[in-house]
């Protein structure tokens, strides 16, 4: 049994919904799941598109990391993914990450662990410090604490509030 942290994203359709319908559907292959809260992100990199919604879970796997990736990629599947004909870094149903697997760091063609972008998004660092806060980041060995507090504003707040991190244009 391995511990991992995995990051949700959406920002197609009824998003909140389809996280937590996706949270359901990862309790299947994750025990002892804790789950964040839910997460309201201005979209980066390519910026024409709706806020996302994101959170984190974190739970126990039998699965081996190539494993849990295909079983990930099924997931968004069933909620209308399609990888091949979507914009990179565009609106999708549902997005799933693999932030970190143990302390295991691996680099593959298209498994990178941890996450290659963990280190500079907020909204993936918030929701992952919400539920472990004491976390190192095993290829850096910077506390994600750190990291998060290093990053200039980057328009995320929780769902539940009505403020980003910095003012939102208009």
């Amino acid at each position: 049994m391995e511990k991992v942290w995995l990051g949700l994203g959406s920002n197609m359709g009824d998003s909140a919904q389809i996280l937590e319908l996706a949270v359901q559907d990862l309790s299947k292959m994750l025990s002892d799941m804790h789950v964040s809260g839910l997460w309201r992100s201005r979209a980066r990199y390519y910026e024409e598109q709706e806020d996302f919604y994101n959170m984190v879970v974190c739970g126990m796997t039998e699965l081996n990391p190539r494993q849990l990736l295909d079983s990930i990629h099924d997931i968004e599947a069933c909620y209308g993914r399609n990888r091949s004909r979507e914009i990179k870094k565009g609106p999708r149903t549902l997005d799933i990450d693999i932030l970190l697997y143990g302390g295991k760091i691996i680099t593959e063609p298209d498994l990178i662990i941890p996450h290659p972008g963990l280190a500079e998004r907020k909204f993936a660092l918030l929701p992952l410090l919400e539920i472990d806060p004491s976390l190192i980041h095993p290829v850096l060995g910077v506390p994600l604490k750190m990291l998060a507090a290093s990053l200039p504003p980057q328009g995320i707040y929780p769902a539940s509030e009505s403020q980003y991190d910095e003012p939102y244009p208009e």
